[in-house]
């Protein structure tokens, strides 16, 4: 009987580790497109703020934006992520 409960037990926890699956292919794809394309986006708002030439607070207020705009793509993009993990 404690026999049959530990194979059991053990292929109960073999079943749900595989269960766990990783990443598709595809999913890895566009983890990685979203990741360059905010980087990319990033890279262009720092620029853009660096020759700001309008007045301190039309500049700040640019840098803000760009900040916030970065922030909800970010957290898009990990939604997005978690969300295809927890598909699996």
């Amino acid at each position: 009987m404690k026999m049959t409960k530990f194979l059991l037990t053990l292929a109960m926890s073999l079943v749900l580790t595989n269960a766990y699956a990783l990443e598709t292919e595809t999913e890895r794809n566009d983890a990685t497109k979203n990741e360059l394309k905010r980087e990319a986006n990033k890279a262009v708002n720092r620029v853009e703020e660096a020759v700001c030439m309008d007045s301190d607070t039309e500049c700040l207020k640019q840098k803000v934006k760009n900040r916030a705009e970065e922030a909800s793509d970010a957290v898009k993009d990990k939604a997005s992520e978690i969300k295809n993990k927890v598909d699996e």
